[in-house]
């Protein structure tokens, strides 16, 4: 599997940001939520995998073409993210200082932690987004009715995620092998930083939800969860496939799911057909 650097600019319209799902006000504001964490994220990522590439293990031309991709992926995924975190802040929601917090984490990160465990923190935050992305493209109701612009970047992005959800991986496996410390480290890691992540988003999605006058708003706090638990399920469906990363054999592509990006081609297909008026 071999990812492809897209350069796409999704321009996406203002007027939305706070609305744009059409789920509504809350499921909005949790893609909105995560959102925040992707500029910085995404470099945290790149630098972890950078640091290793001229490492003897690593230098199979493949790997090295799909160590490339992956950070020109990253790269456009982080680029994008920061212009929807642009127009979050614009519209009154604190996402700069959301992504302050959470570039300060990181940096502590990158500062105190081995070289080994900033890989580990990235296949663990991969696996991650690897599983959502799957939820998403898995359902149509996930994302289907939303906002034109918005639904073709979050699909772009959980197609990208998928078709590199395993260099990191792959990278971590050369480095590291596959004996108990790199099973125990990998899996102690993706505890820290699933706890690290929602201990972050809740208190994130919260407020984003505050700032649109949300916070007592029952039914759209009920329809978040049935978003989630309920139909189509969005975190429901990712429990199984979090746990299987705790199996001593794990590898990204147990989870085949390849058959998504064939999707890719039509999404590019259509948004460029869009009219630019859509973007106003």
């Amino acid at each position: 599997m071999k990812p492809i650097r897209r350069d796409l600019r999704f321009a996406l319209p203002a007027n939305r940001i706070n609305n744009w799902h059409a789920q509504g006000l809350h499921v909005t504001q949790f893609f909105n939520t995560l959102s925040v964490f992707f500029p910085s994220g995404e470099r945290f990522f790149i630098d972890s995998v950078r640091h290793f590439r001229k490492h003897e293990a690593l230098q199979a031309p493949e790997l090295q073409q799909a160590i490339t991709a992956f950070i020109g992926q990253e790269a456009m995924h982080g680029r994008e993210h920061e212009d929807y975190n642009e127009l979050m802040q614009a519209a009154g929601l604190p996402a700069e200082r959301m992504e302050h917090l959470v570039i300060r984490i990181l940096e502590y990160v990158r500062v105190n932690a081995a070289p080994e465990v900033r890989l580990a923190a990235t296949i663990a935050l991969e696996h991650f987004t690897a599983i959502l992305a799957d939820s998403l493209l898995s359902r149509d109701a996930v994302i289907g009715g939303s906002e034109t612009r918005f639904a073709a970047l979050w699909r772009w992005h959980a197609l990208e995620e998928t078709e590199h959800k395993a260099v990191a991986y792959d990278v971590w496996e050369a480095v590291m092998g596959k004996d108990l410390r790199a099973y125990a480290l990998r899996s102690s890691v993706m505890v820290l930083a699933t706890v690290v992540f929602w201990a972050l988003i809740v208190p994130f999605l919260i407020e984003n939800v505050r700032r649109n006058g949300g916070a007592l708003s029952l039914r759209g706090w009920w329809s978040l969860l049935s978003f989630h638990v309920g139909k189509p399920g969005m975190l429901r469906r990712i429990a199984g496939p979090y746990l299987d990363y705790f199996r001593p054999g794990f590898h990204p592509w147990q989870h085949d799911n390849r058959h998504y990006l064939a999707e890719m081609e039509q999404l590019v297909a259509e948004f460029q057909a869009l009219p630019l008026s859509q973007a106003a």
